[in-house]
């Protein structure tokens, strides 16, 4: 199951809006594997899909399952096998960098995305801290609690949270200005 969609744009997008990547996870440590991963782009264009775990990859931790609510049996059903979204995220994000606010949970869980389907990734992650000053870091999470209430964000889901994540930078950006 996969989504291309184009998120609302807020009349503030601007040049330069970084792109975001977020990944799900069987759980956290060195057996956890990615199950979902979503992006938004800079010009607001979302991709989601749920992965399904390779054979080797069995560990499974309830409680992660109790934060992102995506059962095993689901992925196994309607999840991309490891080789088709790797091969999609290349041809889709081929050259370009994207951030994360978990880098590094969402490194080794693209790692070993990649490595499992037996090729390189053809685009850069890098942490979304790199882009922010003192002041902005300062705001983010106030910021971010902010927009999630604003628009009932419940669901903890890869391409939610990359676009919750877009629109936090924006807004702090936004604030930053103003101040």
């Amino acid at each position: 199951m996969a989504a291309v969609a184009h998120a609302p744009v807020p009349a503030s997008l601007r040049s330069g809006t970084p792109a975001i990547l977020d990944i799900e996870a069987s759980g956290f440590g060195r057996a956890s594997y990615p199950i979902e991963v979503g992006y938004i782009l800079g010009d607001g264009t979302s991709f989601c899909t749920l992965i399904r775990p390779a054979p080797t990859w069995t560990h499974w931790d309830t409680s992660a399952e109790s934060v992102h609510h995506i059962p095993r049996t689901t992925l196994d059903r309607h999840g991309r096998s490891v080789a088709e979204v790797a091969a999609t995220l290349n041809e889709r994000l081929r050259g370009q960098t994207l951030f994360s606010d978990g880098w590094g949970h969402d490194y080794p869980w693209l790692s070993a995305l990649f490595e499992e389907a037996g090729c390189v990734p053809l685009f850069r992650l890098d942490s979304l801290r790199k882009l922010l000053s003192e002041d902005e870091a300062n705001r983010w999470q106030r910021t971010r609690d902010r927009i999630s209430g604003e628009f009932s964000l419940a669901r903890h889901r890869a391409s939610v949270d990359a676009w919750l994540l877009q629109q936090t930078w924006l807004r702090v950006q936004e604030e930053a200005e103003a101040d």
